[in-house]
């Protein structure tokens, strides 16, 4: 029997069957209040149209997108491959390549828009940094994939947040139906989950990190000893870190989204408190045995030699270890996590095309042949 495919927005949203699993739970809490309001109330800088797709009862959240070329990454394909990537340039600390490289993305990001590059529909995006997957089979990802091309046929459809070593199944499946595989960025995963973690070099770091709160005077906050009071503060975090540090292009969590987190436990919120302030929080989620932490930040402010980064850093691990969960630890800060035991993997977003006009499937194309050939080896010699 095919799979049962049904879609809900916000003018039916009281009639979609949230099952009662704790994903169901979990996505109606973190799903619902979007549809009632907004996405944009929650990430300040996502335009979008949001969709929710009930597959035999599975929610599985959808974003639909038409230019937006000033969004947030996670919904602008454009702002992912051209205006993000403009920005991370400066770690290549090359000034030729960087020159040429930067010439080269303009010119891009010209033929990417004349190709109408964000006309697209966006599966299981959650608005975060990465999307971890519900548990769906190959019928099933098929049955949708096919809805949303009936639905929506001169959208592209995309799939974020891939990656070979949770995802082999949904790369094999969506490869087969002919989607382009593009590169998006270089990941770290931590096995956290298995025996004997780490070796010897890699468990004293993490020891040395954990003690640096004892030593500088710093608790640890579990979500149940943070309040609204802390909302501001934890948003404030944030931005120092994630926004006004790295790129205002990542998510821009409202106050709203740091709330709701709080109070439904749709991230788990922890922090490190000092003479009654926060200084530096994390919030994670897990799914089918994986954890993620979009929520990151401190005070940038305070002197270096804090380690407040650190802290964050052996205290997720430590989270991670105890839930025997494995931790996906994102992109950046490359060195560090490898130096505690993370190893690299390339992440991809599987895009259908092929219902297209010519020109519009010759930009995804292009781009996967360059990203492949040029983009994913300078990945590799930066370590980035």
């Amino acid at each position: 029997m095919s799979p049962r495919i049904e879609l809900y927005d916000a003018s039916n949203r009281h009639a979609i069957p949230w099952p009662d699993t704790e994903y169901g739970r979990y996505a109606k809490r973190y799903l619902l209040p979007m549809l009632e309001l907004g996405p944009e109330r929650f990430v300040r800088n996502v335009r979008t149209r949001l969709i929710v797709i009930s597959v035999d009862g599975i929610p599985v959240p959808v974003t639909v997108n038409e230019a937006e070329y000033g969004n947030s990454y996670v919904c602008s394909p454009y702002t992912h491959y051209v205006s993000y990537a403009r920005e991370e340039l400066v770690l290549l600390r090359n000034r030729t390549l960087i020159a040429g490289l930067g010439t080269l993305l303009a010119g891009i990001g010209w033929l990417l828009k004349r190709s109408r590059f964000n006309r697209i529909v966006h599966v299981n995006n959650w608005l975060l940094s990465t999307n971890l997957y519900p548990e769906l089979d190959g019928t099933q990802w098929v049955a949708l994939l096919d809805k949303l091309l009936s639905v929506f046929p001169d959208y592209a459809v995309a799939f974020r947040s891939l990656n070979p070593a949770l995802n082999g199944g949904e790369l094999e499946r969506l490869r087969s139906r002919k989607c382009l595989l593009v590169p998006s960025r270089q990941i770290y995963l931590l096995r956290t989950n298995e025996p004997g973690f780490g070796n010897a070099k890699t468990r004293w770091l993490i020891k040395r990190d954990g003690a640096l709160a004892g030593k500088f005077g710093y608790e640890i906050v579990r979500p149940e000893g943070m309040s609204g009071a802390d909302i501001p503060r934890i948003a404030e975090l944030y931005r120092m870190l994630y926004l006004e540090k790295y790129s205002f292009y990542n998510p821009q969590f409202t106050e709203l989204f740091l709330e709701q987190a709080l109070r439904e436990g749709t991230l788990e919120l922890f922090g490190f408190r000092r003479h009654g302030r926060i200084d530096a929080v994390l919030g994670f989620y897990a799914r089918e045995g994986v954890m993620t932490t979009p929520l990151f930040g401190y005070d940038t402010s305070l002197p270096r030699e804090l380690g407040l980064y650190r802290m964050l850093s052996a205290l997720l691990i430590e989270i991670a270890r105890e839930r025997g969960l494995l931790l996906h630890e994102s992109s950046g800060a490359a060195q560090f996590k490898r130096n505690r035991g993370a190893f690299a993997e390339l992440e991809y977003t599987a895009v259908y095309v092929r219902h297209l006009p010519l020109r519009r499937r010759l930009s995804w194309s292009a781009l996967e042949k360059l990203l492949v050939k040029a983009g994913v080896p300078l990945l590799r010699k930066y370590k980035l």
